[in-house]
């Protein structure tokens, strides 16, 4: 191992270090589920702000995204804007209502029992929310674990493809056992702290760098100049937003892409933190905060991948260009020991996007499973300390059907969140907005609407039925249609139908609603 890669190392073991101190810190406020699955709704506005998009933009953010606009160019931008205006509408219209409504609902601790107390079917909801949970979330914390294998093997690889698969294996086994420790230790009290912190750092970090390349790259002939150089003949197609890899972006490239945007209103990881906000008034002004904060890393993540094709050298290729960054950051911060070491700080930007991914979803899951699957209904009387016990273990499980997932090192980390992201914004999010806006949805229709959505996922992106020359693919593979601009319409249009043809909610519910609506803190 080289000096520099020492250097970095420490500068990454000294991250991981706070980390988990913070876990030990909050282990000693967390006495109740209520503690260790909401932080006992005390959040303020910026560690919910800051949490709710850390917990969002894992790897992907700072490695899948950049890589596909450093191999194609801008095409995929309409990702990041139906990202940014799913973010907004998410804390606009369903932030303040969704923590009202988890309060009036018998104290909702978990989206699953939000789902149950609000529609009364008696543990029917809580059961599939949980089930859906526990299979999308086992991918999407893959991914997560994944973008931290591959980022130490980029660092400590010599460059061969064993090196990165035994450096992967050990990358693997680090990031999962350290999310772990501070998981089970300080649960959501310290998950939301070590987001705030992960999340500035992440914004420091992918702020600064494309701003120092693109002032190298002024220095040594241009951005054009420089493209030309790794192969990019055409600048301005490369930039251009309608085109991708030098060919214009179809209708169905923009609507997927912006479909993206539908996947906020179903994910539970992101809608936790709205139920957590200790009040009202705090989130107005965590939307503010969190809505730039997106928007500054999207801005980020873009030129992350446009200046890393003219900067990084060698060219990367399909199975390398989610490391663009990886890469900037080691050619700009390769002088001396300080600014390997300030590198070694700003490369922690990408493991802190993973990691606050990784644990908010390991949580989610385990409060399924503990407070929903188990107290909710298998054992009503479980005591608080048998069902926080139980969480801890899921947390342990669910961590290592992730971990066998992110086993293989040739997994891409944007293919995984895509997956993950469409299943639950198909299978929660119409029934999350209709919850909260329609008088007349009932438990039926939100089942119903909850299975339609992730069979639509599971169907059009694994289920290979299209025959093609080469053999059978699926339909996502023929349409190249994201499957999330198919399922959310199909849950949403279904939802509406069964709700309609089936009992009218109980009075009861109707006052619930209504009063929820009439309320103002």
């Amino acid at each position: 191992m080289t000096t520099s890669n020492i250097i970095v190392l420490c500068a990454i073991a000294f991250y991981m270090v706070i980390m988990i101190l913070i876990g030990f810190v909050n282990s000693k406020n967390t006495n109740n589920n209520e503690d260790y699955f909401l932080g006992g709704r005390g959040l303020g506005a910026w560690t919910a702000a800051i949490s709710a998009e850390a917990s969002d933009m894992s790897g992907w953010l700072l490695m899948g995204l950049p890589g596909a606009f450093y191999l194609t160019g801008s095409g995929d931008i309409w990702i990041a804007i139906g990202l940014l205006i799913g973010t907004i509408l998410n804390w606009v219209f369903v932030s303040k209502k969704l923590r009202r409504y988890t309060i009036k609902a018998e104290n909702s601790l978990t989206i699953p029992s939000f789902f149950d107390n609000r529609f009364k079917t008696n543990g029917k909801l809580k059961v599939v929310s949980a089930v859906i949970i526990a299979i999308f979330f086992s991918v999407y914390t893959a991914s997560a674990f994944s973008s931290g294998a591959k980022l130490f093997a980029t660092l400590f690889g010599d460059g061969t493809k064993e090196s990165f698969q035994s450096i992967y294996l050990i990358g693997l086994i680090i990031a999962a056992v350290v999310i772990l420790i501070y998981t089970l230790l300080g649960g959501f009290k310290a998950v939301c702290t070590t987001d705030l912190i992960q999340g500035m750092l992440m914004l420091v970090a992918i702020l600064s760098v494309p701003i120092i390349a693109w002032f190298i790259l002024s220095q040594t002939g241009g951005f054009d100049a420089n493209l030309a150089k790794h192969g990019v003949t055409d600048a301005a197609s490369f930039v251009n937003p309608f085109t991708v890899d030098n060919k214009p972006i179809s209708l169905t490239g923009v609507i997927s892409g912006l479909a993206w945007g539908l996947g906020y209103f179903g994910m539970p990881h992101i809608l936790v933190r709205f139920m957590a906000v200790k009040s009202e008034k705090e989130i107005k002004k965590s939307g503010t905060i969190a809505i730039i904060w997106v928007t500054l890393a999207f801005i980020a993540s873009f030129f992350i991948g446009i200046f890393g094709r003219a900067f990084v050298s060698p060219n990367l290729d399909g199975g390398t260009s989610e490391t663009v960054l990886i890469r900037m950051i080691q050619e700009i911060f390769s002088n001396n020991f300080v600014l390997i070491f300030i590198g070694g700080i700003f490369l922690c930007g990408i493991l802190a996007a993973i990691m606050s991914t990784a644990d908010s979803q390991l949580l989610v899951t385990a409060s399924a499973i503990s407070e929903d699957m188990y107290k909710g209904t298998i054992k009503k009387n479980a005591s608080e300390r048998s069902a926080l016990m139980l969480g801890r273990i899921a947390v342990i499980v669910i961590a290592v059907i992730a971990f066998a997932i992110a086993l293989n090192p040739e997994s891409s980390i944007m293919g995984l969140v895509s997956d993950a992201w469409a299943g639950f914004g198909a299978a929660f999010g119409p029934v999350v907005l209709l919850a909260l806006f329609w008088k007349r949805s009932n438990g039926a229709g939100a089942l119903a609407s909850m299975i339609s959505g992730a069979l639509t996922v599971i169907v059009w992106d694994y289920i290979p039925m299209i025959g093609t020359p080469d053999g059978l693919v699926t339909i996502g593979s023929s349409t190249g249609l994201y499957s999330l601009a198919v399922g959310f319409p199909v849950a949403l249009v279904v939802m509406v139908i069964v709700s309609l043809i089936t009992k009218k909610p109980d009075a009861e519910i109707i006052a619930e609603f209504e009063s929820v609506n009439s309320a103002a803190e």
